[in-house]
């Protein structure tokens, strides 16, 4: 047999030999009535133990893919087309071929362990809860009556919340639209998907900054996209290298995130960003922007100007969310572009929820229209300043022979470089894992090795230290494995 299963995989071998049988059988490479070999002789083309075929040939019986007759054998199951007995999907066989596909195994594991255990949390993306305006929003349902209608809302939204929403980037990012180009998404991530869905076909090239946000790369290959990496510096990308891939791959779209950067927390010049712009516009490439960050600051002195406050040619569509600026868990955001990009988003948004919660949004456009929200985003700014300083510190005081990295002035993550290579980070998140702290290895996130990534959003100010003291004993527990 010149199949063998992948002893690498995370799906158990008995289960890839059955999936891998029950195909054939499927196929009609083994007609109803085949004698399958025996289990002594399959375990020995296969490699593996007898119990493993023992395993598979259990699965295929219970699905009623075959028949076992004593003396004979175990044969392909001669009624297994007329359904004259009940059979069991192979779910899993169904699972694996699904074309949505999953996040990475370890991504998975990584959320397990946070969930199931009291780990202190740096991997998560999001804001902490003694972050997000709890008396704000409680002060809303109290004192702000509710007249909306509980029906089917608008194709692109509320109309209050994208009336609020214009006038919110106008006033602080600077960017002017009307409620006609905004379209309300169930967090940024949908905005990507629907773009991703709506605007590109299966073998399109696009280009994406390396590292990157972690859950968009999953949908890019899902819809079977050519991805191609624009390698990110201290400096943010390089817009040349822009050029290049369009040039070289014909490149169809760009997907960036230029204000403090995720993982690497950097910002992108003004004069990057211009360049960036002008040669979308020389060779109509549209570009992406994906802007949770450019308001937590943590100075004056940064240029957290956007890509679409400088786009006069439309040629940007401008994500962004509540997610890091209120609460993750209203699922508010927004996509901003062309009238008819939106109208196209909408449709398919439409097809597969009917338009967003009206609940939601009531609260995202009351919040935004009070007298709270600045001074909520100022107090956000000085706890997640706090937060950072409380970290690189710490970093600085116990483990500054261990790592280096570059503060971060603004966003919520800190991307940092293992100074030994005798350390691997992968083994280093389980040591850390059974000392009580997560984090985010770099190589998941990026083509790098020797990275990895640490959250200061997510984890509670007063667990800081104590998280980075973990971390140092989960160093100490590798090196001593390793000597």
């Amino acid at each position: 047999m010149e199949w063998k299963p992948d002893k690498q995989s995370d799906i158990p071998i008995y289960q890839q030999i059955a999936n891998y049988i029950q195909k054939r059988i499927v196929y009609g490479e083994y007609p109803p009535g085949t004698v399958l070999p025996s289990e002594r002789r399959l375990a020995k083309e296969l490699n593996v133990n007898r119990g493993t075929i023992i395993s598979a040939y259990d699965v295929l019986y219970s699905n009623g893919m075959v028949e076992r007759i004593k003396g004979s054998g175990t044969h392909v199951n001669k009624d297994m087309w007329r359904l004259s007995r009940s059979r069991i999907p192979n779910w899993d066989l169904y699972v694996e071929r699904g074309s949505f596909l999953p996040n990475l195994p370890l991504f998975q594991h990584i959320r397990e362990e946070v969930l199931n255990k009291n780990l202190i949390n740096f991997a998560s993306g999001e804001l902490a809860h003694d972050l997000m305006p709890y008396d704000v929003f409680r002060d809303i349902l109290s004192k702000h009556e509710f007249h909306q209608s509980l029906g089917y809302e608008h194709p692109l939204g509320n109309l209050n919340l994208r009336e609020q929403i214009v006038h919110h980037l106008k006033e602080y990012r600077d960017i002017k639209c009307s409620s006609q180009s905004v379209l309300v998404t169930s967090g940024a991530q949908q905005a990507l998907h629907l773009i991703i869905q709506c605007l590109l076909n299966e073998g399109d090239a696009i280009a994406y900054e390396d590292p990157s946000y972690a859950h968009s790369l999953p949908t890019f290959r899902a819809a079977g996209l050519k991805t191609f990496k624009l390698p990110v510096g201290k400096d943010g990308l390089n817009p040349e290298d822009i050029l290049y891939l369009y040039k070289k791959h014909k490149i169809k779209m760009v997907f960036l995130n230029p204000i403090f950067q995720n993982p690497t927390g950097t910002v992108l010049s003004l004069e990057r960003k211009k360049r960036v712009l002008a040669i979308s516009q020389e060779f109509g490439i549209p570009v992406v922007e994906d802007d949770p960050y450019s308001l937590i600051s943590f100075s004056d002195h940064i240029d957290t100007s956007t890509l679409k406050s400088l786009d006069d040619s439309g040629n940007v569509l401008y994500i962004s969310s509540f997610s890091k600026i209120a609460a993750s868990g209203l699922r508010i955001g927004w996509v901003v572009g062309p009238d008819n990009v939106i109208q196209r988003l909408a449709d398919a948004k439409q097809q597969m929820d009917f338009g967003h919660s009206i609940f939601p949004q009531w609260i995202a456009a009351e919040y935004l229209g009070s007298e709270s929200f600045a001074s909520n985003l100022k107090n956000l700014n000085l706890k997640l300043l706090e937060k950072r300083n409380i970290l690189t510190t710490v970093l600085q005081e116990e483990l500054s022979n261990q790592l280096e990295f570059q503060i971060p002035d603004g966003g919520i993550h800190l991307w940092c470089r293992l100074l030994s290579n005798d350390i691997n980070e992968y083994k280093l998140l389980e040591t850390s894992i059974r000392n009580g702290v997560a984090f985010v290895p770099g190589s998941l996130i990026s083509s790098l090795t020797g990275y990895i990534r640490l959250t200061f959003g997510r984890v509670e100010t007063h667990l800081i230290k104590e998280g980075i003291l973990r971390l140092k004993k989960g160093m100490e527990d590798l090196k001593n494995t390793c000597t």
